[in-house]
């Protein structure tokens, strides 16, 4: 007997896993069939409908088979779990993209993999007997087959719970969470399949639908969106902590338990969907980044250990649970460039124009290179860049290109090149600026990019040059959401993050406010640890009560200024900049220019460029990280 039956019956096609006594777990051999098969019904005008089901009434589907992962992981061999979840991936994606209603009957046990067959359909339905789980986080893993898609779409910080407790869902929780639509006794199961593989139509789905059990995590609903609407594991970890009764208690103890890797950048891929329009392939391409290194760079290999082979059920994770270094999380999700995943009917490559291939833009260019793009660049310095062929000017570059990218010092030189080359570009093409500038600059441009029809978008980057490179920057994206989504592939390009901010201008407008803060905040943040010092308080100390209190801060929790503390930073390798301190009186002289214009008091961003303006041109900033103001203040007294 095969471990799944693929056939057509009236205006169906079906689709049932038979292999009850391993809970239905998924093969790399089903996932291929089952996705030949759906090609090929998508493509026959007599299938109307597919039904997926499963034998036996302990599980629909209770996942993968991660004792092979396991196998060929520790033999070395990555490329296999690799293959697995790029072909697996571009299944889920089939099915939810699937142009035809596909029905799922979802009994007993649905986990991992068997979410990604059962829970990306247009009709899912659920039993009293139905347990729905992403236990992922506790084998070293992220809730993965597009599951953080219908996490992030779940009520309030459901998604959060779910992802990171591996919560089990009956009947209820799965319609109120969305991994289901419909709760019909598995005694009308048989009668109802029947009527659908014959009509090969959904409608007496609903006809047959009743009322669903209660949803028991309705009523912890206020406990659960209180502890975990933080930004990070750190917070919700701390609020735990800081909380009363058993439900505190329990969720602690059960995260105490989860790998707190995969736990944090759960939140993190949930956070990133949450920006926009977030669809399944977005969803699916986040959580690739992560699988892809889970043996090599995560804990994968040493959660199924401790839960499959050995079974001592006592991993030992990397980090603890508030010790998850930000840079840890940010490798976990950077792109991947030697294996990309690929979908069906995968977006066709671009004609793209690049000019300014600095320090920042040239890395920008060759990941767009690298990723199938045709990349023009120029720059007024003679660069040469891997994949990009070199044009002589700025208009050569724009001249039939369908987004033209620019990287430029300042708006004067902004306005320069946008008077070159929009005369150049053809009308829906994109003028992306990715520069820093001020934001008079970015929608004067953007006004005279749309009077030549034209979609303009403002978006500055955070990441610096690593970023850049890593391809692990974030846009603040101003202009039109119909640019927006034209030029949506190659942000998930070039970074890890894109968030449309509204109208033109509005981009540059998010980047001088972030980094106003974040300059206000890292000269809190050295003030502190110099007055520490003065009171003969242990920095290491200070840290570790600042970093979960409410002096919690990036400044402090991320880009610690003191050298040895917290995770690695510039200051680790003697100020060497990450962020020019320049760079950030730039910024700073940006942020003050706009608030003038908007008749906006910002006392404290005033007194940043004041302090930031001495350090670099009077003292010793300049050429140094921006967070080498500690130095400055280490030695001064109030005087």
């Amino acid at each position: 007997m095969t471990d799944f039956h693929i056939r057509t019956e009236g205006r169906s096609g079906r689709i049932t896993l038979t292999r009850p006594k391993a809970l239905n777990a998924l093969s790399y051999a089903m996932c291929r069939a089952i996705e030949d098969a759906l090609l090929t019904w998508r493509r026959d005008p007599e299938i109307n409908l597919v039904l997926i089901d499963a034998d036996g009434d302990k599980a629909f589907c209770a996942g993968g088979d991660i004792q092979e992962l396991y196998d060929t992981g520790t033999r070395g061999d990555l490329a296999y779990g690799q293959r697995f979840w790029r072909d697996e991936y571009r299944m889920n994606a089939l099915i939810a993209e699937y142009p035809k209603p596909v029905v799922s009957f979802l009994q007993g046990f649905t986990m991992g993999g068997g979410v990604g067959l059962g829970c990306q359909g247009s009709h899912r339905i659920v039993s009293d007997s139905s347990r729905i789980a992403m236990p992922e986080c506790g084998i070293g893993l992220v809730p993965d087959v597009g599951g953080s898609l219908l996490l992030a779409r779940a009520p309030g910080r459901l998604g959060e719970y779910i992802g990171i407790t591996g919560s089990r869902l009956g009947p209820g929780d799965a319609l109120l969470a969305g991994f289901a639509d419909y709760f019909i006794p598995e005694a009308d199961w048989p009668a109802l399949k029947d009527t659908l593989v014959r009509d090969g139509s959904a409608d007496a789905i609903a006809e047959a639908a009743q009322t669903a059990p209660e949803a028991p995590l309705a009523a912890l609903r206020d406990k659960i969106d209180r502890h975990f609407a933080g930004e990070t594991l750190r917070d919700v970890i701390a609020s735990l902590r800081a909380g009363t009764g058993d439900f505190a208690t329990k969720t602690l103890e059960t995260l105490s338990r989860h790998a707190p890797l995969s736990m944090a950048c759960t939140l993190e891929i949930l956070h990133r969907l949450r920006q926009g329009a977030p669809d399944i392939r977005k969803a699916l391409e986040l959580e690739y980044r992560f699988t892809h290194r889970a043996m090599a760079d995560g804990d994968l290999l040493e959660g199924i250990r401790a839960a499959i082979v050995d079974k001592d059920r006592s991993p030992r994770w990397q980090h603890t649970l508030d010790g998850v270094p930000a840079t840890a999380m940010s490798r976990m999700l950077m792109p991947v460039r030697e294996a990309k995943l690929q979908f069906h009917e995968e977006e066709r490559a671009m004609k793209i124009g690049f000019i300014g291939l600095g320090n920042m833009g040239a890395p920008m260019a060759a990941n767009l290179a690298k990723a199938g793009h045709s990349v023009r660049g120029f720059d007024t310095a003679s660069v040469v860049v891997d994949g990009v062929e070199p044009v002589n000017s700025a208009t050569e570059a724009a001249e039939g290109a369908e987004v033209v990218i620019t990287m430029l010092p300042n708006g004067d030189i902004l306005r320069k090149v946008a008077a070159e080359v929009i005369p150049a570009m053809e009308k829906g093409a994109v003028l992306l600026d990715c520069s820093t500038v001020d934001v008079d600059s970015a929608r004067d441009v953007a006004a005279e990019a749309e009077a030549a029809g034209l979609l303009a978008l403002d978006a500055p980057v955070s990441g610096g040059i690593g970023g850049a490179s890593a391809g692990t920057l974030t846009f603040m994206v101003g202009g039109a959401p119909e640019g927006f989504a034209k030029a949506k592939p190659l942000f998930d390009i070039m970074g890890q993050k894109a968030v449309h901010c509204g109208a033109s201008g509005n981009g540059q407008a998010a980047k001088i406010c972030n980094n106003m803060i974040l300059g206000v905040t890292m000269i809190a943040t050295c003030e502190a640890f110099a007055l520490a010092d003065k009171l003969g308080l242990d920095r290491q100390a200070m840290f570790d009560v600042v970093s979960t209190s409410s002096g919690y801060s990036w400044s402090m929790n991320a880009y610690c200024p003191a050298p040895g503390i917290g995770p690695h930073s510039p200051a680790d390798n003697g100020y060497t900049p990450g962020f020019a301190a320049e760079l950030m009186l730039k910024d700073l002289g940006l942020a003050q220019q706009a608030a003038e214009g908007a008749d906006a008091d910002t006392p404290m961003g005033a007194a940043a460029l004041a302090l930031y303006r001495q350090f670099v041109e009077d003292e010793d900033g300049r050429g140094r990280d921006f967070s080498a103001m500690l130095l400055r203040f280490e030695s001064r007294g109030r005087g």
